[in-house]
Formats: C-alpha cells, sequence, structure tokens
C-alpha cells in the first residue's frame, strides 16, 4: 500500500464475469472501510479507466443490506422466517447433513454448485477441491463460454490470440456480438485511441442499436443468429471481389479453394433475406475490412448465445484468415487469452483426488436435475444435497420455472453462501455470510487480457462474513478429509503455493509487481508459425465432434443437437423459429449497470436502470396495441413475465430487447426473465440459448406504475 494523505492506496482487480478483469486503485479509509475504487493507471490494459458499477463499489462493500451473520430457517422454504446461528453450529449441521444424505444416497446425491460471482482462482475454485476429495457429484460448467470458446478454437485450434492491446494500432476494429461500452469499457478504450491516433474505423455488429453501435463509424443492426450468415457473404465478396489473400491461405488455411466454392452461393443478395441488413451494408462492410489489412475482430459472447452460436464464431472468425490480418499488428481475430496461462490448479482444485467414474451433472440443466429427470441425472441418485457458492441459479438459470420448483423441494437442503440475501438464498436452509473481493486474499486473470492479478486483502469483512476458503477449509475437517492434499493450509498461503506452482514467483513478490504480464510473442498470438493443429494450419473446415476445447468429462458426451451441423462457416437454422404461437424473437442482453445478478441490489445502479423493461419496435408495437410504457405479458411454453414495454426503432420488426437480469421481486407477478429462457444444451459442448427465444406479447393492465413500485423491495423503492 501507497500513503496518500490520511488515505491508503491498496491495489486489486475487479472479480466479476467480466473479460476486463480490471486492475483497481482503492481507497483504504480504515482497517474496515473504502472510498473511491478507480483504474490503475500504469496497467497497459486497464489504462485507468473502469466501468462506473465498479467505481462506486464502496456502495455495495458497505450495504446496508449485506448478511453479516449465518442464518438457519425456521419457516417454510422462501417464508423469510430465519434464526442466527453460529458459524460451529451452522458448519456442524452442513457436514451433518451431507453425511447422512451420503449415507442414504451415495456420495453423488451432493452436488457443490458454483459459478463466476467471483472469478478469483483460489475462492472461487477451492469447491472442486472439496468435491473431489469425497466424490461429490461433477459440476459441468455451461452457462457461458462454452459455445464462444468452441466456435474460436474450431478454427485456430486454441483459445488465444492477438494483444488486444495491438486495437490501439489497429486501422480498422470489428466489435462482434458485444457491448463493451457497457460490459467491457476497456476494449473501448483501445478502439477510441485507434479512431483519434490513426483515423481508424470501428465498426459494430449486435441484435440492437446499444451504446456500442451508437458510437460506431459503421453499425450493422442484424437478426438474432443471422451472424453466419453475414460472415459468409462477407467472405463470399472477398473472394469475388480480390480480397481474399491466396498465398496467405495456401500456406495457412485448410481447403480454401473448396471453401471459396462452397461460398459461391452465399451472396449479399442470400444473406440480406436472412440478416435484415441491406446489400448494400454488407458490400460496403466487406470491402472495409478487405481494403484495410490491419482489421482487428473483437469478438463476444452475446453472438454465440444461440442455439447456433459455436458455428456463428467460428464463421466471424474466418474473415480474418481470408484477408490473412492476422499477419499484421492490429490485425486478427480475438476472443479470449484462456490458453496463455498455463496455471498448475492441481492444488486449488484437487485434481489428483478426482475419481473420473463420478458422474457430471450440467449447470444450464439444475432444474431438471432439481427435478428429477432421469436424462439430467444421467439415471443416478437424486440431489438431495447442494453447497452454492457465487451464483443465483433462482435467477440466472435457464427454465427458471423448473429451476425455482427444484430449489423449494422441502427434502433438498440447501446451503447458500453469499454477500445477500438472494432469491437463491431464500430458498435455503442454511446461509452463510460471504466476504467481498477486497476482503480476502486471491489471484485472477484476465480473459480478455494478458495479465495476472494479485487481489490481497485490502479490509476486513464486516460482521461475521467469511471467505469461500474458508468454508472449504472447515467443512473439510468435518467431513473428514482435512489430511488430503490441498487442505490445511491458510489462504494466502494457498495463494503463495499456486503463484509458486505457476511459475509466476511467489505472493510477496507478486504483490510487489502488483500484475504479470503473461501476453506471447506477436509471432505466436498471430500463429505465424502456424495455427495450434498438428498441421499449422486454420481449419476452415471445423471438425465439430473433435473441437480441441470443451470435451465434456468422459460420460457426458457432445452437447447439443449435431444433426446437419455444417462443417465449412454457413447459416446454420438452428434458433427458435418464431412461429404463429410465439410470433416474436427475445434477447436477453446485459444491462449496463448490472453484471448479471450482481449490482442489483445497489441504489445507483437501480436508479440508472429504472425498471424491467422489454424494448419493442413501433411496427410491432402497433400490431400488437403495444404503446410507451404499456405493461405488457411475454409468454412461450416455458411460462410468462410481466414487465413493461419501451417502443424504440433500435433493432429490426420481430425482435425484442430485455436488457439485465433484475430480482425475480421487482417484477409484479415474481418470475424473472430467465422463466423464457430455454435450458436445450447448444452444440457441441453445451451452453444457454438466452438470446434466443421466441414469445409471445400481450398488453395487460394499463400502465402498472402503482402495481410496479408496490412489488419492490423495500431497498428498491
Amino acid at each position: 500500500m501507497n500513503s496518500t494523505s490520511n488515505v491508503m492506496t491498496g491495489y486489486s482487480a475487479c472479480p466479476h464475469d467480466c473479460p476486463s478483469t480490471c486492475a483497481l486503485e482503492v481507497e483504504i479509509i480504515d482497517e474496515t472501510r473504502i472510498g473511491r475504487v478507480r483504474g490503475a493507471k500504469d496497467n497497459s490494459y486497464t489504462d485507468g479507466v473502469i466501468c462506473a458499477k465498479v467505481a462506486r463499489y464502496a456502495d455495495r462493500i458497505h450495504h446496508p443490506d449485506r448478511l453479516l451473520k449465518p442464518q438457519k430457517r425456521t419457516g417454510s422454504k422462501g417464508s423469510g422466517q430465519w434464526q442466527d446461528i453460529s458459524w460451529d453450529d451452522a458448519l456442524d449441521e452442513v457436514a451433518d447433513r451431507f453425511v447422512r444424505a451420503e449415507a442414504e444416497f451415495g456420495s453423488e446425491t451432493v452436488w457443490p454448485y458454483f459459478y463466476a460471482g467471483t472469478m478469483g482462482l483460489i475462492q472461487r475454485d477451492s469447491i472442486e477441491r472439496l468435491r473431489h476429495a469425497k466424490r461429490y457429484s461433477g459440476f459441468f460448467s455451461s452457462v457461458c463460454v462454452n459455445p464462444a470458446w468452441s466456435g474460436y478454437s474450431a478454427g485456430t485450434g486454441a483459445i488465444k490470440g492477438p494483444d488486444p492491446r495491438e486495437m490501439a494500432i489497429s486501422d480498422c476494429i470489428v466489435i462482434w456480438g458485444t457491448n463493451p461500452v457497457s460490459t467491457q469499457v476497456n476494449v473501448m478504450t483501445h478502439a477510441m485511441q485507434a479512431r483519434k491516433l490513426r483515423g481508424a474505423k470501428i465498426v459494430a455488429i449486435d441484435v440492437y442499436h446499444n451504446d456500442t453501435m451508437k458510437k460506431a463509424d459503421m453499425a450493422l443492426c442484424l437478426k438474432p443468429g443471422s451472424d453466419g450468415a453475414l460472415a459468409c457473404a462477407v467472405m463470399h465478396v472477398l473472394f469475388r471481389d480480390g480480397y481474399a489473400d491466396h498465398e496467405y491461405l495456401e500456406k495457412f488455411a485448410d481447403h480454401p479453394k473448396q471453401f471459396e466454392i462452397h461460398l459461391q452461393s452465399r451472396t449479399p443478395q442470400w444473406a440480406s433475406s436472412i440478416t435484415g441488413l441491406s446489400v448494400r451494408q454488407i458490400e460496403e462492410f466487406a470491402r472495409l475490412v478487405g481494403q484495410t489489412k490491419r482489421s482487428y475482430f473483437r469478438l463476444g459472447y452475446g453472438f454465440t448465445r444461440s442455439r447456433n452460436g459455436a458455428i456463428n464464431m467460428h464463421a466471424a472468425s474466418c474473415i480474418a484468415t481470408i484477408t490473412g490480418a492476422w499477419q499484421y499488428h492490429g490485425g486478427g481475430a480475438f476472443h479470449g487469452n484462456a490458453e496463455i496461462y498455463r496455471f498448475d490448479k492441481s492444488l486449488v482444485e484437487g485434481t489428483p483426488l478426482r475419481d473420473p467414474s463420478i458422474r457430471y451433472l450440467e449447470q444450464t440443466r439444475i432444474g431438471a436435475v432439481l427435478c428429477g429427470e432421469q436424462d439430467a441425472l444421467f439415471s443416478g441418485p437424486p440431489v438431495t444435497a447442494m453447497l452454492v457458492q457465487n451464483t443465483n441459479p433462482a435467477s440466472i438459470a435457464p427454465n427458471q420455472t423448473k429451476v425455482l420448483q427444484g430449489l423449494a423441494r422441502e427434502d433438498l437442503f440447501l446451503v447458500v453462501h453469499e454477500q445477500f440475501m438472494t432469491e437463491t438464498a431464500m430458498l435455503a436452509d442454511i446461509v452463510f455470510p460471504a466476504t467481498m473481493f477486497m476482503e480476502h486474499d486471491d489471484i485472477y486473470r484476465g480473459g480478455g487480457h494478458q495479465y495476472v492479478i494479485l487481489g490481497p486483502k485490502l479490509i476486513d469483512g464486516p460482521g461475521l462474513c467469511r471467505s469461500n476458503f474458508f468454508v472449504i477449509e472447515e467443512l473439510a475437517k468435518r467431513l473428514g478429509i482435512a489430511d488430503q492434499p490441498g487442505f490445511g493450509l491458510g489462504e494466502r498461503q494457498c495463494v503463495d503455493q499456486f503463484i509458486t506452482a505457476s511459475n509466476l514467483g511467489t505472493f510477496d513478490q507478486l504483490k510487489d509487481e502488483k500484475w504479470r504480464d503473461c501476453q506471447p510473442s506477436f509471432r505466436e498470438s498471430h500463429y505465424l508459425d502456424g495455427f495450434d493443429w498438428p498441421d499449422g494450419k486454420f481449419r476452415l473446415k471445423a471438425d465439430w465432434h473433435n473441437v480441441p476445447w470443451g470435451r465434456p468429462p468422459k460420460g457426458l458426451g457432445l452437447q447439443g443437437d449435431m444433426r446437419d451441423i455444417p462443417t465449412f462457416p454457413d447459416y446454420w437454422d438452428k434458433t427458435e423459429k418464431a412461429t404463429g404461437k410465439y410470433p416474436l424473437r427475445l434477447t436477453t442482453s446485459p444491462a449496463r449497470s448490472f453484471l448479471n445478478s450482481t449490482f442489483n441490489e445497489t441504489q445507483a445502479s437501480i436508479d440508472r436502470e429504472g425498471r424491467p423493461k422489454v424494448l419493442v419496435h413501433p411496427d410491432d408495437g402497433k400490431e400488437f396495441g403495444i404503446g410507451e410504457g404499456d405493461l405488457v405479458r411475454l409468454s412461450n411454453q416455458r411460462g410468462e413475465v410481466t414487465l413493461h414495454a419501451s417502443v424504440l426503432e433500435c433493432m429490426q420488426p420481430g425482435v425484442m430487447i430485455a436488457e439485465g437480469i433484475w430480482p425475480n421481486t421487482a417484477f409484479i407477478d415474481g418470475r424473472g426473465i430467465n422463466t423464457l429462457t430455454g435450458d436445450e444444451q447448444i452444440a457441441p459442448h453445451g451452453g444457454a440459448a438466452f438470446h434466443d427465444i421466441h414469445v409471445m406479447i400481450e398488453k395487460w393492465l394499463g400502465s402498472g406504475d402503482d402495481i410496479w413500485h408496490d412489488n419492490l423491495p423495500a431497498c428498491q423503492t
């Protein structure tokens, strides 16, 4: 820490589920309180800029509604009746109930369930050590990255790419399927620098005119799930008009001649009818990237959260190969850098303890799992006990009606470790109060950049809040596994051993450095010596049965419907169709002031977002009799949701947008937006189709303003 006047400055990293993983400077007022949070100026990716919600982190860490003591349920599930309980008594009861459940149904009846409420590699992943040591059911993570990573690695062979700081020296930055003004502010920092200093063009491709689209020089607003068609038409023009780099393709790509023939029928006219873009827009975009060799394709997650998402990602990544953009500083296609770090996580996750015969259950199918569906349980025992950390499935998981039914089972012993009384915590039997990231030690890696960042403890947590690591260690003692490898360490000692095993030095050394730049060389990150395949060639022709990233654990098999999956990039007509009964398409896009269900408890974020609403095109408003501010009901075969309409011409007719994951209690009928989302898996390695939903819309009860306010929790009125 550095002393400035009476305030100290501490250094950390944003722990939330965002590829930016911003390096932070934190004002420390005393042992328990922080002040302002700023982006670290001497970190070359963060570059002093962070999002507004993290800059206001004092509002969250010192929120009056934080959980401060362990709680035990005394009434029925969801009744809100609790009594205080000591940590020792709570941990004893959890261990006892887990042992009793195991005695009745076997070890696989216990399902530790977690996700990305913190991206810290120690606090998030230590739950895996407990799982493996006790032979509890495995957790197949399938909510977020699977279609994107499968699609990107299908071409490159690895999840790595050009240094994202190279956007600042690019001549054209294509921001595809992500809204960085709201969700990855540093992408815009570097893109805007390129525009200012080099006159670079910024292209944004998305399904509605969000804040990033508004800042772009070229904004392409297409229909959800049609990105593969756009990519193919662009590549058709590149071959047709002489922009394809045939010399590069011959050396670095498989089957370029076959692919050119394949694209002959994928004309801009063909793509226009699928995407809703004009032929002129497609031609102009193709000419821009064809004439601008130094084009950087920044490929996001949003456009992969569709039943054809992996194919869309692969198709978009192929454009940089056709133009040869990979050869240039400021050129190529980047999605993430997950595979550059080469961490040794065996100690943290307890991988030597893993029994490969233990089943893995799918994260996105939590509703089906808890409702006892045999295909979801792989014909194994029911789940009768759960420990939930770092996630809020009652709000964020798809097919919410089924999820809530499963969580509400009286025979399910549910333990939730949380910072606030979330919808999931409300259904728990025991709730543990959790620390926040400045209140414990951890280490982080960038997804959208190349830094490893240390997050040392800066202040003490309030009340009786304890870290994830503490809970895992204390349960291990009570469950008789404390002598197993990886247990019995202190929190900082575990971080230190992880750092040392991963060849990053020691805790103290990294604390002095604050972060470590792990970006591979230009040659490696641009694949100038070949892509990550035995022959070194980019795969234009994807082998979806053997994609290098994301192979599910043994026994789980490939995910999603693989029938008719295209090998060459194409438009795969696999989305949930708008039909007579459900004539509109809905995407559940991120809100600027929330991050999944995080920050939807802070007043500044609530004030900025206003209330749950759905964006409706004027043509659809006219057809269905919907006006500005009307209360409407969206419905499909999975359920119905009531919220307000905002009529805007910001997307194509037939498409609606619902931004952000509001608490279920913020909706009139208590049903959140993921009531409408399906839990079917995306081929080839799973994932949830959050942006691929068909619905009906109906006007309901006039404006409903008074009703909405009456249904808000006290902290949101």
